[in-house]
């Protein structure tokens, strides 16, 4: 079992990367293979918008973007924490999105995922939404979405129900790749999302998008 955990936070050591690691060691204690990357400390440039990835399957940027895209391609589930910056989700982690081939190539097809938010004083809904809305739509399986209110600088103030809710979200993914769950409701949301939204709009792009489509295949999204 792989597990990817992204810390989407600029800050190392900050209340968003403690609870991450936290989860971290909950998961190796299970044997897990997990590996944790602080995106801040990753090269990754800003996308360009140029969508020649979309047909060539790659970003011509030589950066961290597409190493770190691999690595959550072959996982079996992510873990993915960002604080919260103006009701949203950072700027570091927003940058990777754009680069990580996540919605339109559904990156995370497929894989079990959990989302964390935390945040000092409003927002950390509006960002938890946002981060869901991206994992979703990029083809996860949600199996848990925590957002936790902490002062800042704050990271090691964590009180007895945080810390149970911690535990039971990662057990909960654990178990969830362990017995390879169905989320029913949420496969059928998803393949609404991509029979409507996605799959027409990169069909009618045509060899533009041959990328793409490659993705899918490779995926098992699409024959």
């Amino acid at each position: 079992m792989k597990i990817i955990i992204l810390n989407g936070s600029p800050r190392k050591h900050g209340s968003t990367a403690n609870i991450l690691h936290r989860m971290e060691d909950i998961l190796k204690s299970k044997a897990a293979d997990v590996t944790y990357y602080d995106l801040g400390e990753e090269s990754i440039a800003p996308c360009r918008g140029c969508c020649a990835c979309y047909k060539n399957g790659d970003c011509f940027i030589q950066d961290s973007a597409d190493e770190l895209s691999s690595a959550l391609a072959d996982a079996d589930g992510i873990i993915i924490g960002s604080p919260t910056y103006a009701s949203n989700i950072s700027g570091v982690l927003k940058n990777f999105i754009d680069r990580g081939h996540f919605v339109i190539e559904q990156l995370l097809y497929g894989k079990y995922a959990v989302s964390l938010t935390t945040y000092e004083n409003y927002g950390g809904g509006e960002a938890s939404k946002i981060l869901n809305r991206v994992i979703s739509y990029s083809g996860g399986r949600m199996s848990g979405s925590l957002t936790v209110k902490i002062p800042f600088g704050g990271s090691n103030v964590l009180n007895l129900r945080i810390e149970n809710k911690i535990q039971k979200t990662a057990e909960r993914l654990y178990n969830d790749i362990a017995v390879g769950k169905r989320h029913v409701f949420q496969s059928i949301r998803h393949r609404i999302v991509f029979e409507i939204g996605i799959r027409p709009f990169v069909m009618r792009k045509g060899d533009d998008y041959a990328g793409v489509l490659n993705y899918w295949k490779t995926s098992g999204l699409i024959k």
